[in-house]
């Protein structure tokens, strides 16, 4: 419970050191992180707050994708998920899909290669678009993806 109450702690001074843009102090804090959840949380928070502003964040998004292997199998889709459609909706489709490739379940994956091509589509990159649903492994996905696409170019 102290090992919480402590991640808890760190998480919060580095949500501070966010909003004054101390991205460098954040991350060596939450190395720091012992809980194995709060320390992804932390990551990914970093990582979305340093896309949003224009800075670069391909070593905090690899640290945050290193503390994502350390959740068992739900835990780390759930992260990865979650960060793969926060960096989607910044327009981060590459870095976007590059963690939904990681993502153990295929049909979690294909949920991500999905939404991204949707986005795509809807900025205007069709082909991109179709190129990421033609490679869909989920059929299930893959059907409800083409069907969406079909729907945003009929509206």
């Amino acid at each position: 419970m102290q090992e919480w109450y402590q991640s808890r702690a760190l998480y919060e001074t580095i949500t501070s050191l966010l909003k004054k843009g101390q991205f460098e102090m954040a991350l060596k804090m939450s190395r720091e992180i012992p809980d194995d959840g709060i320390k992804v949380t932390s990551y990914s928070k970093i990582v979305i707050e340093m896309a949003r502003i224009g800075i670069n964040y391909e070593e905090a998004l690899k640290e945050a994708i290193n503390a994502t292997m350390a959740l068992d199998e739900e835990a780390r889709e759930k992260a990865l998920m979650s960060l793969a459609f926060e960096l989607m909706n910044l327009g981060k489709f590459e870095d976007a899909l590059m963690v939904g490739n990681i993502i153990p379940d295929v049909s979690g994956q294909s949920k991500v290669k999905a939404e991204v091509a949707l986005k795509l589509a809807e900025n205007g990159d069709l082909s991109r678009a179709l190129e990421l649903i033609n490679d869909i492994l989920d059929e299930d996905v893959k059907t409800w993806a083409m069907a969406m696409l079909s729907n945003k170019m009929k509206g």
